[in-house]
């Protein structure tokens, strides 16, 4: 995926500014793929063991962990998808759905989030609920 996908998609945009996060999955920080990543972002790469390590805790951080996963599956396999291009079809509609209100409570949410990490340098959230 990110030798067929991300990396022709990136070579169509302007990345000088673009950071890419990805969680700590074991296929993920593989060497081989670490070192594509490094390649093609240089220290703009955010994972376990990449330029920027993959912050403890990031599950409860990033907006696409704690929201956006979880949202857009439960939408896209509310159906039951039977075939590729029917699960293909939910995901592009799911996230064609997705208003910038819902984006503005998450990025509130988002904040909250942050303060509350600072604040309890860096323990467990069980104050925050996990819903939106």
């Amino acid at each position: 995926m990110i030798t067929n996908f991300i990396i022709p998609e990136l070579k169509n945009h302007d990345v000088q500014e673009l950071w890419f996060q990805q969680d700590g999955a074991t296929c993920h920080t593989a060497r081989a793929t670490i070192d594509l990543l490094k390649d093609t972002l240089g220290d703009r790469l955010i994972s376990r063991f990449g330029p920027v390590n993959w912050p403890p805790r990031s599950c409860d951080l990033t907006p696409l962990d704690y929201f956006l996963w979880g949202y857009v599956k439960l939408l896209v396999y509310a159906d039951k998808p039977q075939t590729l291009d029917h699960l293909e079809d939910n995901i592009r509609r799911v996230i064609a759905d997705i208003r910038p209100q819902m984006l503005g409570k998450v990025i509130e949410k988002w904040t909250s989030r942050l303060d509350y990490i600072r604040a309890s340098r860096g323990s467990h959230m069980p104050e925050i609920l996990f819903k939106m």
